[in-house]
């Protein structure tokens, strides 16, 4: 069943339970189903995302597909949380223990999650960058036959193009940040789903000395999963989407460009591997957390798979640009394999043309689904603390 299917049906069942009167002991055992049906729809959706083919070139892990799955399924379990949490439950119970605690902190990890968004978003302009130096590549290449002019070009372009690929963290995005500081609440969007002033301020840039890893290892500050009888109750789901909201911002920051990613593979995640949905996440992290360590050596922009396939493929038309240099009109079997690399590379810049654009606007979807929940949540909590307390 599709993911979007799995929500309306779950949050259906969430809204007949809460206009329906019944019994004490049966809205336990409801509550409790529905708490599984949680639980197995995340198991389910993560594991998908482990089992994607790599000789898949639209399924990859961390390709521009893989990752709008990924946006897909947060905003997917996002909606049952929020919905399980909210829809089908008393709105005081927020306001109780162990909530009272694990909500504030859900809330302040949303505020983080934030600037994460707003760095991706600046992130991938620097990706767009790379796809018109690489369609440069690859108009010049296209040629026939390819002359002395056409292999210069696509010798400059290149050039450019790995040199941007291979800048340090540091200094590739912090000043680029403050030059791309556009919000999410650009000229168009419609007032209703205009982001607050104080987290436009939050969201519009991030300051030069931030740092990615140093901010998703913040969101794990007191990130511990539930104990004893908080296991079977509403601390579990916000648990839940807690690791979900990390991971998701993690997997982004290494796929994308972002200012300081030293250390991010050593981050980790507390999530037991007895819960159904924790061995895919585990999994998920293990293999993006393996790469990363081997890109880090050398430094890299990210992982995405679209720039890795033409960081390789760069290399290897640069190499043919220099032997043209040297040995002028190539022809034969090296002629026919930098037209084959070409094509290749064309082919990447399509689907970042193609890809780019939708992921940028989930990633706004995410963004604003964010500070959505978060209002309601105060908003609840608010209304709980100004509610008369119960006659004795």
């Amino acid at each position: 069943m599709p993911a979007t299917d799995y929500q309306a049906s779950f949050l259906g069942r969430i809204s007949i339970r809460r206009n329906q009167v019944i019994a004490m002991d049966g809205n336990h055992e409801q509550e409790l189903q529905d708490l599984e049906l949680f639980s197995k729809h995340v198991s389910e959706r993560f594991a998908e995302l482990l089992s994607s083919p790599d000789d898949v070139p639209f399924d990859a892990l961390l390709s521009i597909s893989w990752l709008r799955k990924l946006l897909d399924f947060f905003l997917c379990c996002e909606a049952e949380f929020k919905g399980i949490l909210m829809m089908g439950n008393d709105p005081s119970q927020i306001s109780k223990p162990p909530l009272d605690r694990l909500i504030p902190e859900f809330l302040d990890r949303s505020v983080k999650a934030l600037d994460v968004c707003n760095a991706v978003t600046n992130g991938l302009e620097s990706v767009r960058h790379y796809q018109k130096l690489a369609e440069i590549v690859v108009s010049a290449l296209e040629q026939k036959p390819i002359g002395d002019g056409q292999s210069r070009r696509a010798k400059k372009a290149l050039t450019s193009l790995m040199s941007a690929m291979n800048v340090d963290d540091k200094e590739c995005s912090a000043a680029k940040a403050t030059e791309r500081s556009w919000s999410f609440s650009r000229r168009g969007v419609s007032s209703k789903d205009r982001v607050p002033e104080h987290f436009r301020s939050v969201s519009n840039q991030v300051a030069k000395n931030w740092s990615a890893a140093k901010q998703i290892q913040a969101m794990t500050n007191n990130l511990v999963p539930p104990r004893g009888a908080e296991g079977s109750g509403l601390a579990s789901p916000v648990y839940t989407m807690n690791v979900i909201m990390v991971f998701v911002m993690w997997a982004l920051v290494a796929a994308i460009p972002c200012q300081e990613r030293n250390g991010l593979s050593a981050i980790h995640f507390p999530a037991p591997k007895q819960l159904n949905w924790a061995q895919s996440i585990i999994g998920l992290h293990e293999k993006i957390g393996e790469e990363w360590k081997k890109k880090e050596k050398k430094g890299t922009a990210g992982l995405l798979d679209e720039m890795q396939k033409m960081e390789k493929l760069g290399n290897i038309l640069m190499d043919f640009t220099d032997s043209f240099q040297f040995h002028g009109d190539i022809t034969g079997q090296k002629a026919e394999e930098a037209a084959a690399h070409a094509a290749e590379l064309a082919e990447t810049c399509r689907r970042m043309e193609e890809g780019l654009l939708p992921l940028q606007m989930q990633i706004r979807e995410v963004f604003h689904r964010i500070v959505k929940t978060r209002t309601e949540l105060l908003n609840a909590l608010d209304q709980v603390g100004k509610s008369p307390p119960p006659l004795l």
